[in-house]
């Protein structure tokens, strides 16, 4: 028999919710990527302008016309330019880059808290950089191999994260 004098809603008990598997799986993925993230975008402040230099570097060594072709492909031209504008836009392109991680961490948070206001952060979190590329490199920057790879796991988290939206509360 069900003792009736005990109370079933979780605000009475003091009982936290449950985190549903995928938004914990999805949330400390999240947690991983962002520390990874934040390693680069500081990798790359301080070493934007050595980086062009080196690129630089390797196009005029004698070597070069020895390297595979898919070393001379990423050290073609176009991505020399990319490398120059990069350098030129590295204090704008870390802070946001960093807003960005912030935000990617923050709405992870939130949505362990199960609160869907931290879809949204999350959401704004991981579209922002892919915004700002375009602005300050152009739409070449997403076009090579780690552009496409940027842009495949970014579409991936959020189509995950909104099959899990189901799990948030408005709060």
């Amino acid at each position: 028999m069900a003792d009736l004098n005990q109370p079933n809603d979780i605000l009475v008990t003091g009982e936290k919710p449950k985190i549903p598997s995928g938004i914990n799986v999805l949330t400390i993925l999240t947690f991983i990527g962002s520390a990874i993230g934040f390693l680069l975008t500081v990798y790359n402040f301080l070493n934007a302008k050595s980086g062009v230099q080196k690129m630089e570097d390797a196009i005029n060594s004698p070597d070069f016309e020895k390297m595979p072709a898919f070393a001379k492909k990423m050290m073609s031209p176009e991505a020399l330019e990319l490398a120059k504008k990069g350098a030129e836009n590295v204090i704008p392109l870390t802070l946001i880059g960093l807003v960005a991680i912030a935000l990617c961490v923050v709405g992870a948070l939130q949505m362990r808290k199960l609160k869907s206001q931290g879809y949204m952060l999350y959401l704004i979190g991981e579209i922002l950089p892919l915004i700002s590329s375009i602005i300050f490199l152009g739409v070449a920057s997403l076009t090579g191999f780690a552009g496409i790879v940027t842009i495949c796991i970014a579409l991936l988290f959020i189509i995950l994260y909104t099959a899990q939206r189901k799990y948030l509360v408005n709060k």
